[in-house]
């Protein structure tokens, strides 16, 4: 286990926000975790927080408790048979490396989430997706230990509580559970998923018709890329804000303004992509002092050299009021602002 004080956390966020926190913590097992978890029980009256890759971490001050992050790695069978596998995966495994990994041995299903970024444990908090695809759909259970009691418990796939870009974990479960292992179900043949706008588009400019897995990873690898700065060179936490799921009624109105307006069924209602809203405020591309709107995808807020977590929050709240005023809509950040 390893413990620093007064520790930066500039390289712990895609933003590249440099904050600092009172205490740091590296784990690599569930005994150090124990350990880690013994050390916040002495300071009860500090708080605390659980990172991965800080790719979803925006911090707007220095974080005046102790930071854990795992360390815990390791992908090992955990059963299956004919047509899946069960992979048993360390909460601290970077996301996109596991995705390479599985491609390479013929095991299929989370393709089209490739170079998402981030680390496993947080991939299953969050429920990622993209191009059609979510985590959630893959996930057998997740194992975790409770912090105030230091027991160990799996939740099954249904007790995880499942939503769009939401899960137990970020709800009534967040801050109770540190995830140490998450157990995913792949399957042994290849059905590949690709209904996604994007994907066909690019497929067809470039003849494709039926990819391999490997194919069908570089393409999402491709076109993320093109479409999404590196975060080595320009801080930015990916997709800044939840496309919002409005209702039939609320789709209509503005179906009936914007007739060539973006949209996808969803359960429940009608998703809106917020970068096409965020676009047609005129944010796409524009700078605000140290911070922007990413020139080639309006749904990035990006860091354009030294901006602090407050620049990102004043940013973010000029273009919620913007979408507001104009859709009706209220756009929340998928970041955590802390």
């Amino acid at each position: 286990m390893k413990v620093y004080e007064n520790y930066s956390l500039l390289h712990h966020n895609t933003f590249g926000i440099d904050a600092r926190c009172r205490r740091f913590i590296e784990y690599e097992t569930a005994d150090e975790l124990h350990e880690a978890l013994a050390v916040l029980r002495e300071h009860p009256d500090e708080p605390f927080l659980h990172i991965g890759a800080g790719s979803n971490l925006l911090f707007t001050r220095d974080f005046p408790g102790t930071i854990l992050h795992s360390a815990i790695r390791g992908v090992d069978m955990a059963g299956g048979n004919a047509d899946t596998v069960l992979l048993r995966v360390g909460a601290g495994e970077v996301w996109d490396d596991f995705v390479a990994r599985c491609v390479s041995r013929h095991l299929y299903g989370i393709e089209n989430l490739s170079l998402i970024p981030g680390e496993v444990g947080a991939a299953a908090v969050q429920n990622i997706g993209a191009y059609g695809e979510e985590v959630e759909k893959f996930i057998d259970c997740v194992e975790t230990i409770e912090v105030a009691s230091g027991k160990a418990r799996v939740f099954t796939h249904d007790e995880c509580r499942y939503g769009y870009r939401s899960s137990f974990f970020k709800g009534e479960g967040h801050g109770r559970y540190v995830v140490t292992h998450v157990v995913f179900r792949l399957s042994c043949r290849f059905a590949p998923v690709l209904s996604y706008g994007a994907l066909q588009k690019e497929m067809e400019r470039r003849g494709m018709h039926n990819p391999t897995a490997e194919e069908l990873r570089r393409l999402v690898v491709d076109i993320r890329r093109a479409k999404l700065p590196d975060p080595s060179e320009r801080g930015n936490a990916g997709s800044f804000f939840v496309n919002p799921v409005v209702s039939e009624e609320k789709y209509r109105e503005l179906a009936a303004r914007y007739p060539d307006m973006p949209h996808y069924a969803m359960p429940g209602g009608v998703k809106i992509p917020a970068g096409w809203m965020i676009e047609q405020c005129g944010w796409k591309g524009r700078p605000l002092g140290r911070t922007g709107v990413h020139d080639r995808q309006a749904l990035v807020l990006v860091n354009l050299g030294g901006a602090t977590g407050s620049d990102v929050v004043a940013l973010s709240d000029a273009i919620r009021s913007d979408v507001r005023d104009r859709f009706g809509i209220d756009l929340h950040p998928e970041v955590n602002f802390i």
